[in-house]
Parts: structure tokens; C-alpha cells; sequence
């Protein structure tokens, strides 16, 4: 499986300004579905578990 990025050009990344890593800071891949592993277990799942966020839509709706 492979990806493509708008923001890639040859490696380098015209969004952040430097050279392309999927997952860095800034990068709009990393708030996606998509989850970069940080090579240990406990931080992963640690950081899985704050992208579960609960949506109050009640809340939501009467903002509205």
C-alpha cells in the first residue's frame, strides 16, 4: 500500500517547509486515521486512547 501527500514535492514537504517525514509535528497526515507507531507499545496505545474523543452533540446542537 502506498500514499501520496499534496504537500510532497521530491521528499520535501512545501506545508511544514523541510524535508518529508509522515507523522511529524504539523503533518496532516497525522491527523488522520492513520496512526504512526512511535516504536513503543505503551505510548501508542497511551495516545490511541486521547484520539477517542467523546462528541457531546447535545452540547453541539444548542451551540448551533
Amino acid at each position: 500500500m502506498g500514499w501520496t501527500c499534496q504537500h510532497d514535492y521530491k521528499g520535501y514537504c512545501k506545508l511544514l517547509k523541510k524535508e518529508c517525514s509522515p507523522g511529524i509535528k504539523g503533518c496532516v497526515l497525522k491527523s488522520s486515521e492513520y496512526i504512526f507507531s512511535t516504536g513503543s507499545y505503551e505510548e501508542d496505545k497511551k495516545a490511541q486512547e486521547e484520539k477517542k474523543e467523546e462528541i457531546d452533540f447535545a452540547a453541539l446542537a444548542r451551540s448551533n
